[in-house]
């Protein structure tokens, strides 16, 4: 029987992806393990490895196709033996299966959405997805009595918009109601629920209530407001709308305050320079270099990981039944890309030398410019670091990234008198200003770690040992 090999879900987030390269074609052989593809998301461009072994039979989907939903067919795999032709065109129609009640393909949430899972789930590595509805919590049955699949937040997103999902045709795995399905009929005017009707929520599922989505003027009325060629429309990607539904999610959401402190950086800025010139040298393809190459960025990103350690109860995350007390301080670096932002991740950066962290920020950053991040070097993390002062900015404040419940924001070192032991003296300064939310990190909390912040980096030889 041939194998049907799907678009992939890659990430939490994922509902659709590029099909950039093939790596195969039809008549090769691969076995499991393979490299077959590339597929580019909203955030990076990723290897696809074959599960299977057999013959190539056909390629589905052309390479550089767009918008490929997550599970559509992109592949039909020859198993050992099987002819070849015969697979090819007896795999594009698979026999639809009634899905498992106990197992069915989870539609992608975003990952933080942490308050919307259980504990045991938030609280893990595992990506955070739309849990799977309990036999105790039947979804909507439609007139014939037979059930209407749908994803959790599909049917909350149905509630929410007073929509009858029996009336709603799905598109998901099985013909699963999922989150697309839900917009196209909110769009529409589709089916209204009745007053009365009811969702009933995921089992085993902490439930917060939505935030509702601000409205501002219509498509239609922004661009009455400009005059006809005076512009051209460069469409969203997919990583310009996770941006959006991120942030819009995050400012609806989370309560925020803000905390800056004042940190003089004339230590360590002796420091950092007394450390690049004793580097090691390294011999390269271009010469000798020194192996590594210390950034104010990267004494930033150690302090915050240190005073997470000092101040464990701030290196948390909000559920609605728990806070997820972290282990270790894995520090988010906001990383500017061609028309976005990703934020790489520094894992544990607490137990790591300047040194191990500037590296691997260089090799971070240059991977995220690239596309080339996996999913688990840009999701989750604890903290997030982001840092302005090289366009001169002076202090600002950041949308908390979610599920994390802090972030801080770097000002410019600039000059500035200050007084040292009762003498006026020109010292430099960086305005270092935190964003907590207030559910996690009480406002004594966030001051408590903003202090251990400022106390390495104006003691900076704290970080050596």
């Amino acid at each position: 029987m041939p194998i049907n090999i799907t678009m992939p879900a890659l990430s939490p987030t994922m509902e659709e992806g590029n099909l950039a390269k093939w790596l195969v074609k039809e008549g090769d052989t691969v076995k499991s393990g393979d490299v077959i593809a590339e597929i580019e998301t909203d955030k990076a461009t990723m290897e696809v490895e074959a599960v299977d072994e057999g013959v190539v039979a056909k390629l589905v989907v052309p390479a550089g196709t767009e918008g490929v939903k997550v599970n559509a067919l992109i592949a039909i795999l020859a198993v050992d033996g099987e002819d070849v032709s015969a697979a090819a065109s007896g795999g594009e129609a698979p026999k639809a299966e009634a899905p498992k009640a106990d197992a069915p393909k989870a539609e992608a949430a975003p990952a933080e959405k942490a308050s919307e899972v259980p504990k045991s789930e938030a609280s893990s590595d595992k990506p955070l997805t739309d849990a799977a509805p309990a036999p105790s919590t039947p979804a909507p049955k439609a007139e014939d009595g037979k059930r209407v699949f749908s994803s959790p937040l599909a049917r909350r997103m149905a509630k929410e918009a007073g929509l009858d999902l029996t009336g709603v045709t799905g598109t998901g795995p099985h013909g699963r109601v999922v989150k697309a399905d839900i917009e196209k009929a909110a769009a529409s005017g589709g089916a209204k629920a009745a007053p009365s009707a009811t969702t009933p929520a995921t089992a085993g599922a902490a439930q917060a209530p939505a935030a509702p989505m601000a409205k501002g003027p219509s498509d239609d009325n922004i661009m009455k407001l400009f005059a006809e060629g005076s512009y051209e429309l460069l469409p969203h990607d997919g990583m310009r709308k996770t941006i959006a539904s991120r942030l819009t999610e995050s400012t609806q959401t989370v309560p925020s305050y803000f905390v800056s402190m004042d940190c003089e950086l004339d230590a360590m800025l002796k420091l950092r320079a007394e450390i690049n010139a004793s580097a090691p040298v390294k011999k390269t393809e271009k010469g000798e270099v020194p192996a590594f190459k210390l950034s104010v960025n990267d004494f930033i990103i150690k302090a915050m990981a240190l005073a997470l350690r000092d101040v464990p109860m701030a290196n948390a995350s909000w559920t609605s039944s728990a806070r997820v007390l972290h282990k270790h301080a894995d520090v988010g670096v906001a990383v500017s890309i061609p028309d976005g932002l990703i934020t790489p991740i520094v894992r544990k950066a607490e137990t790591k030398t300047l040194s191990v962290i500037s590296n691997e920020v260089k090799d971070l950053a240059k991977r995220a410019r690239d596309k080339k991040l996996k999913p688990e070097e840009y999701q989750g993390g604890t903290t997030s670091v982001s840092n302005l002062g090289m366009f001169g900015v002076s202090n600002f404040t950041s949308i908390i990234n979610l599920p994390q419940a802090s972030i801080v924001s770097i000002g410019a070192g600039v000059e500035k008198p200050i007084v040292r032991g009762g003498k006026l003296e020109v010292g430099t300064v960086m305005t270092a200003t935190f964003a907590f939310d207030h559910r996690v990190i009480d406002g004594a909390l966030g001051a408590e770690l903003a202090s251990a912040f400022k106390r390495y980096i104006e003691s900076p030889m704290g970080m050596l040992v």
